[in-house]
């Protein structure tokens, strides 16, 4: 009878998860620290140098495969999922209207300001009921959020390289609790791809192989942390995207079912204005959203790519504003590149005028480069 009488305690995992999901993390899990199983792949992975110019990920991947020599106290994580929701169908006028697209996650606020708030917010209420050490990450930390997810039972990694879970697909972000507090291991979850290739086959630079991307090929790499030249065999295949892309995640059976979103103006912008953005228009158009991180020079370079896949005559005009008055030489750079796409007249006007003024030599290879094409 006394033991009826006494209060049920919720064991840890429960309480975590109903922490989570209050907070607006559907997807929860725990997983205790132990080596990673794809420690040496993911070292051997920046060693073969597939990190490009992402120089922060070889500085500290001793950190990220081994936790405990970043958080000696660490003995385990809590990974949570945040959703977001997934991009409209693509417009097929893109090109007569010259719009650009940007990948979905990007739409809105900088996800790292709602999810590390939450997530501190969960470290807290978890360190009140649970004590011990608690601290929050969002993609900033060593952390390799995906194989931990894995680990912790949110899905398994697609061959996308993305984590798949099989109601909420990949249209997630992750977050992870690092804690000193024991936490219980699970089962890893069944890898569900099967012999599909979807993926892999919708990437049109060809960035993907089974569970393995090479970065120095991806869309998304080369619209936001590439900050030189964009290599011209590849711009093709960047189509229309400014920052970041779907294609792969679209691609993928495991988001079929997901609901689409009406069309949103920030998802299609207008491409020349991205080109004539300045500084100042383009902190003020963009704050507060990932965008930022593409910075003003990288967010035209890739716009004067689309510009230059567009195959439409009206793009000459305002590439060749940028190529004359541009004050990066990467963005002339590659409105130069673009004129050369396009051709005709005016736009090998613009090239020659071009010719006769700049002074940065990788600018002038490419002026030199796209009057021949354009000719």
């Amino acid at each position: 009878m006394a033991e009826a009488l006494l209060p049920r305690v919720r064991p840890i995992p429960e309480l975590i998860a109903a922490k989570a999901h209050a907070l607006g993390f559907p997807l929860v899990g725990t997983a205790a620290v132990a080596p990673l199983e794809r420690a040496a792949f993911c070292a051997a992975w920046v060693a073969e140098g597939r990190a490009g110019e992402m120089t922060w990920l070889a500085e500290r991947m001793a950190e990220r495969t081994d936790p405990p020599r970043r958080w000696p106290w660490v003995r385990g994580f809590v990974v949570v999922a945040w959703p977001y929701r997934p991009p409209p169908t693509p417009n097929a006028r893109w090109r007569e209207r010259l719009h650009g697209r940007i990948a979905a996650y990007a739409l809105g606020i900088d996800y790292h300001e709602v999810v590390r708030g939450r997530l501190r917010t969960l470290a807290q209420q978890l360190g009140a009921r649970l004590g011990g050490r608690w601290r929050a990450s969002v993609d900033t930390g060593p952390i390799l959020e995906r194989e931990w997810a894995m680990r912790a039972g949110i899905g398994w990694i697609g061959k996308h390289t993305l984590v798949l879970h099989r109601a909420a697909g990949s249209w997630f972000l992750l977050g992870v609790l690092v804690t000193d507090v024991d936490l219980p291991a699970v089962p890893l979850p069944e890898d569900h791809c099967g012999t599909c290739t979807r993926c892999l086959d919708a990437c049109p630079t060809q960035a993907l192989t089974p569970r393995v991307m090479d970065p120095r090929r991806c869309i998304s790499y080369l619209t936001i942390e590439h900050r030189s030249a964009i290599p011209a065999a590849l711009r093709p295949g960047v189509d229309n995207w400014v920052f970041g892309c779907d294609l792969c995640q679209e691609a993928c059976p495991w988001n079929g079912d997901a609901a689409r979103p009406g069309e949103a103006e920030l998802l299609v912008p207008s491409l020349p204005e991205l080109l004539a953005l300045d500084d100042t228009g383009f902190k003020a158009r963009f704050r507060r959203t990932t965008v930022l991180r593409a910075r003003r020079a990288g967010l035209a370079r890739n716009a004067a790519v689309a510009l230059g896949n567009s195959g439409n005559p009206a793009a000459v005009a305002p590439l060749a504003d940028a190529l004359a008055a541009d004050p990066a030489a990467l963005v002339r750079a590659h409105a130069a590149w673009a004129l050369g796409q396009l051709g005709g007249p005016a736009a090998q006007s613009a090239l020659e005028r071009a010719a006769v003024r700049e002074t940065d030599a990788a600018a002038a290879a490419e002026i030199a480069a796209a009057r021949a094409a354009a000719g």
